[in-house]
């Protein structure tokens, strides 16, 4: 019997922290239309569907519904993703954070294809939620080491 799967919940104060929401959020789907910043209330929100990798060490392959939240944002830029429409598909493959100015500096979200978001923090204050639904998938995501031979 294979145990029930455990809905995450991380905060993120700092870059360390913020690796091991990396981790979790490696390879999540996210639509271009589920990008949100509200400079109101400096809060900039990306809705993804991540790759459960606690699933998978329990023998599952799963997808489920997730929010990665940030406080305390000044600005965004972005790259590569101005002329996307809204139900464009984008891969998210790392989130990191540098101090600048402690505790100020620069989030940055790298997609596959070049995309990036880069966000101005004033300090660094980060949730990921799961927050449902799980889907079973076929695959697992991969990646081949620089050194390995490609698979054709």
């Amino acid at each position: 019997m294979q145990d029930a799967p455990t809905d995450l919940k991380l905060i993120a104060l700092d870059a360390e922290d913020l690796a091991i929401v990396s981790a979790h959020m490696q390879d999540a789907f996210v639509r271009r239309g589920e990008i949100v910043y509200l400079p109101a209330q400096k809060r900039f929100v990306v809705g993804a569907k991540r790759y459960d990798w606690s699933a998978y060490e329990a023998g599952r392959k799963e997808r489920v519904g997730a929010a990665l939240r940030f406080e305390r944002v000044l600005k965004v830029a972005q790259t590569g993703l101005a002329a996307l429409k809204p139900e464009a598909l984008l891969n998210l493959l790392a989130v990191s954070f540098v101090e600048n100015d402690p505790p100020s500096g620069i989030v940055t979200l790298t997609f596959s294809g070049g995309a990036a978001i880069r966000l101005e923090v004033e300090c660094l204050e980060a949730e990921l939620r799961d927050i449902g639904p799980r889907d079973q998938v076929s695959a697992c995501p991969g990646h081949a080491l620089a050194d390995e031979p490609q698979a054709r």
